[in-house]
């Protein structure tokens, strides 16, 4: 069974914010290796979302390491 991903509008300016830095600091390539590795996290999460341990703060959030800098929540 796989899951749905809903964006809210907070974590779609989140990214666009993050992708617009990411842009203006780095190679093109290394922007495109981070979008393929969000890419294949984000498709893990929703086909396997349990996979990844709760968040301390709130337990009710699964969280997924992208990056050391990068993590990624799901509710």
């Amino acid at each position: 069974m796989e899951f749905k991903l809903f964006w809210s509008e907070e974590a779609v300016r989140g990214l666009e914010n993050v992708l617009d830095y990411l842009t203006e600091k780095w190679f093109p390539k290394e922007v495109e290796n981070f979008k393929q590795m969000l890419t294949k996290q984000l498709n893990l999460l929703t086909r396997f979302p349990y996979m990844f341990p709760a968040s301390i703060q709130h337990p009710e959030l699964r969280k997924a390491v992208l990056s050391r800098q990068t993590n990624i929540h799901l509710l």
